[in-house]
């Protein structure tokens, strides 16, 4: 019976043994890789009993705690790089609003040079260069009209002027040849008188 009691209590040793072999190997694989809180819950779960209290292994606070200083530090190197990343965003972001005005500034300006026309150094919309191209337009009728009116009366006032001014002259040479025939018919007569008194 001793001796099933000592293979019995052999066995149970043996299997402590491995089972505390097993949580060591456990304990470096789990302290090595996983998260933080997997490791906190390792320990709490694998650590001994004290009455109320748990006692942990010096060796697994301190790889904890080397774990938990590379996490940190890891964690604000890559908020360093994020708060790098944003700020470059950020500076990225305000360019391309200043490009984003600058091209609506020229959209603005070719929209505006598209609807307008220049004359004479002026910008004028498309539609007040055709209301003044058109009352030009319409200027320019009224004074034809006008002018050529004018032109119609100046060219009968001329026509009656020579249509006049030719029956003046041929009243004129009328006048001149009943004239000259007076002065001969009064030369002859005179003559005659000159040769009446001679004889």
């Amino acid at each position: 019976m001793k001796v099933k009691y000592l293979f019995l209590a052999i066995t149970l040793s043996f299997s402590v043994l491995a089972s505390a072999q097993n949580v060591a190997k456990n304990a470096n694989l789990k302290l090595k890789e996983g998260p933080i809180s997997e490791q906190f819950e390792f320990i709490l779960k694998n650590s001994n009993k004290y009455k109320n209290y748990k006692v942990v292994k010096r060796d697994w606070i301190e790889k904890l705690q080397k774990n938990v200083a590379d996490s940190i530090n890891a964690a604000q190197k890559d908020l360093s790089t994020e708060v790098a990343k944003v700020a470059t965003q950020q500076t990225e972001i305000e360019k391309l609003k200043t490009d984003l005005t600058a091209v609506n500034q020229k959209i603005e300006d070719l929209n505006t040079e598209k609807d307008s026309i220049s004359l004479l150094g002026l910008q004028l919309s498309k539609g007040s260069y055709q209301s003044l191209m058109w009352g030009i337009i319409a200027v320019l009728a009224v004074l034809w009209l006008f002018f050529t009116y004018k032109f119609k009366a100046s060219n009968t006032v001329t026509k009656e002027a020579k249509a006049k001014l030719a029956e003046t002259e041929q009243e004129f040479e009328e006048h001149r040849k009943r004239a000259l025939e007076r002065e001969q018919q009064v030369r002859r007569k005179l003559q005659d008188e000159i040769n009446k008194n001679k004889n």
